[in-house]
């Protein structure tokens, strides 16, 4: 008989746990807190890195919706200008206003105003601004208004505490004097690219960003998704099928720039005459997208129960009725979470628009998809490259609406998302 003592039950009927027993617990549950931890970390380092770039991007582009601007009152009522509603409301509204010589008026006025010095810093086209004004009221040259116009460039890096010393000093008198201040250039959001920091706007690239992510939804969303639901649903399970997918999972890790010399050598070519235009970069960045919303297409159609395809089938549908009224609503979600994914990656992609020629120069927003345009990202590049202060706090604007147009855009996908979301 053996001289050890069997181990004694508790008196309340559970079983008898050992020293090492409990010490393996205990190591357990001491990796599960560390466990915890390292995730709450890395959730929070993350928060503060998202946060520290925003606060950054925002404390560096709030200047960018600014421009220094100069007050100039003009009194209509003695600069000889006429004009009525039915005369200013056509095309040439502003070559009239210019023939009565506007120009000149605001020039007058700005020296009397300001001074010899001051008026010679007076943007070149702020006499636009006092003619659209003039055009949205023709009352205006019957009375007499203030109007703060842009600066030069080099005033307005003067105000900043830059520049020579004698327009810092011209600058510093004009503010004690209440003629200049830094004040919110709605304009930025409205006018297109110019030489000028003190001139340029971001419409004609948000406009070009748009058109472009259109043709790349168009283009893209119908046909990755009818290849996943083929790949999915009908395709054959064979060679050929494998060596598909496996290209298909390659071209989604494809560098960006490949699909530019891709539409530089095959879209362009066919449409020699359309460089630079919305329809060339969004087939250009359909093709990158494609492949993105294939994968999460099969996905979600994968994870659809079989039992949704053998109940339908079961009351009579057709295999064509069971994939198109029951596993496509079921894994639309699924595909626009893919296709947000891939359309929030196109739309930050400078490479392949820079090899099909969107970087160029263009003063006027685009009309249709085959008017030259550019794009955001490549705005952005643009601007970071100029040396002028003033660009460089107009990039950090224009990236501010980079971002927000990437929030909108992926918030309506996710509305829609949820929208088309069924339980099972």
């Amino acid at each position: 008989m053996s001289d050890v003592a069997p181990q004694q039950a508790p008196s309340d009927g559970m079983p008898s746990r050992s020293a090492a027993f409990e010490a393996r617990l205990k190591k357990r549950y001491a990796a599960e807190r560390r466990f915890k931890l390292t995730g709450l970390v890395a959730v929070l380092f993350s928060v503060l890195v998202l946060a520290f770039l925003l606060v950054t991007m925002t404390i560096n582009g709030v200047g960018g919706f600014q421009r220094t601007e100069l007050a100039v009152p003009i009194d209509f009522t003695e600069a000889g200008l006429t004009g009525d509603p039915a005369t200013l409301s056509g095309p040439d509204a502003t070559q009239l206003l210019e023939a009565q010589g506007l120009a000149s008026v605001v020039e007058f006025y700005a020296e009397e105003s300001l001074g010899a010095n001051a008026s010679a810093e007076l943007n070149g086209n702020a006499w636009r601004e006092v003619a659209t004004a003039i055009i949205a009221d023709p009352a205006i040259l019957r009375t007499k208004q203030t109007f703060w116009l842009p600066s030069s460039a080099d005033l307005a890096a003067g105000y900043e505490g830059e520049g020579s010393a004698e327009l810092q000093a011209l600058a510093t008198d004009l503010a004690e004097q209440g003629k200049i201040d830094k004040r919110f250039d709605i304009g930025f959001l409205t006018r297109s690219d110019a030489t000028d920091p003190q001139a340029v706007g971001i419409w004609g690239a948000l406009k070009g960003s748009m058109l472009t992510m259109l043709v790349t939804l168009l283009m893209a969303f119908p046909i990755g998704v009818m290849a996943a639901l083929y790949l999915e649903e009908y395709a054959p399970k064979n060679r050929w099928t494998d060596i598909i997918e496996v290209s298909i999972n390659n071209l989604a890790a494809v560098p960006s720039i490949i699909f530019g010399l891709l539409g530089l050598a095959v879209f362009l070519t066919i449409f020699p005459n359309f460089r630079s235009a919305p329809l060339i970069g969004g087939m250009t960045l359909a093709l990158m997208t494609m492949p993105v919303i294939v994968i999460s297409g099969r996905n979600a159609i994968k994870a659809v129960p079989p039992s949704i395809r053998d109940g339908a089938l079961a009351v009579g549908a057709s295999p064509v009725q069971v994939v198109f009224h029951h596993v496509l609503p079921l894994a639309l979600p699924g595909i626009l979470t893919g296709t947000i994914i891939g359309m929030a990656r196109a739309l930050g992609e400078t490479a392949p628009l820079l090899m099909i020629g969107m970087r160029a120069f263009v003063a006027t927003p685009p009309d249709g998809l085959t008017s030259p345009a550019t794009v955001l990202p490549v705005q952005i590049f643009l601007w970071s490259d100029e040396i002028d202060r003033g660009f460089v706090e107009r990039t950090s604007a224009a990236i501010i609406v980079l971002l927000i147009f990437l929030l909108l855009m992926n918030g309506l996908a996710i509305y829609l998302r949820n929208k088309f979301e069924k339980k099972w």
